[in-house]
């Protein structure tokens, strides 16, 4: 016996009186995003759209400085770039369809659609923390083992750890966006969240997510917690060599090469431990949002300015970068 199919209905959910199952079409979901935020819509437009673009025009900047100046060639700033990089991809997976929701005010989007930013959110944002960890190393090296330092951070170890970054998240996300999308999904296709994450798409499956959850878990464990770790134990052993430094102008001269990181760092791994790891509630649920807007769009924006401004190399670039022109 058929069943009535609901026409404004993103899903279709028919029972067969002779089929072992439930069978769930999923065309697409809707992005509640800042919804019901009706009369600002306009503003957000142009305040996403203006990030998105100093995103792209900083970060961009850094990669052609990193890239075109000799001075420049250095263990540090090949993570940087490549740091450049992955934020100008990531920031791309979601301000676009942030941007064009608020200008259509409608925030539709493809089971496809949602598949795919889920994965390249997560691999990007993996292969960020695997980055920032490889940055911290390199201070590490810098500061506590100088003598070796080139001898350590050579070219081939630097290219190693930056694919590997790349190949672990590459596979591990796959699998992970995988198994969430294929679940069966029912009831309602709000994901009351400003892009397709795990955790509000799960939400929406009909069945129990008992080892997504678990996966989550894990994953939090493996790109969020064991880097942020290293990253403090490096930082505890350059703090200790820099205080038992006699010059006071040497230890500055240190801190202040540290001092760019430990800002991004303390505004990525901030923001998105708290949402990956307080307990959930419906009031939770606004608070998630903005702090990924944190990790996921003011980090990218801050990046150039906070590694550019207090950068005298990176600024001396600039300024030969923009006589050549």
């Amino acid at each position: 016996m058929p069943c009535p199919l609901p026409l404004a209905s993103f899903r279709i959910q028919c029972t067969h009186p002779m089929a072992s199952g439930n069978h769930t079409t999923t065309p697409g979901f809707i992005l509640l995003g800042f919804s019901n935020l009706t009369n600002l819509q306009g503003l957000l437009f142009v305040v996403f759209l203006v990030i998105y673009m100093v995103i792209l025009l900083g970060n961009g900047v850094i990669v052609l400085v990193t890239v075109l100046d000799s001075a420049l060639q250095t263990p540090m700033y090949f993570f940087l770039r490549n740091l450049s990089f992955v934020e100008i991809c990531y920031s791309s997976v979601i301000l676009p369809k942030m941007v064009a929701s608020c200008l259509a005010e409608d925030g539709s989007i493809s089971f496809i659609g949602c598949a795919a930013q889920t994965y390249f959110f997560l691999l990007l944002a993996g292969t960020e923390c695997f980055l920032l960890t490889a940055m911290a190393y390199d201070r590490y090296v810098a500061i506590c083992n100088p003598l070796h330092y080139t001898h350590i951070m050579n070219r081939e170890f630097c290219a190693t750890m930056v694919s590997g970054s790349w190949l672990v998240s590459i596979l591990l996300h796959f699998g992970q966006t995988y198994s969430v999308f294929s679940l069966p999904f029912c009831g309602s296709h709000e994901i009351n969240h400003i892009f397709c994450d795990v955790p509000p798409v799960l939400e929406l499956s009909c069945v129990d997510t008992y080892r997504n959850k678990m996966v989550i878990l894990m994953a939090v464990l493996l790109f969020l917690i064991i880097p942020f770790f290293l990253i403090v134990i490096s930082y505890i052993k350059i703090a200790r060599t820099i205080l038992k430094m006699p010059s006071a102008l040497g230890r500055h001269k240190a801190f202040s090469t540290c001092s760019s990181h430990l800002t991004v760092v303390t505004l990525f791994y901030g923001s998105a431990m708290t949402v990956y790891l307080e307990p959930k509630s419906k009031e939770s649920v606004d608070t998630d949002k903005l702090l990924s807007l944190f990790y996921t769009i003011v980090t990218p924006m801050f990046n150039p300015f906070i590694y550019c401004l207090r950068n005298k190399e990176v600024k001396a670039a600039l300024r030969k970068l923009v006589g050549r022109k």
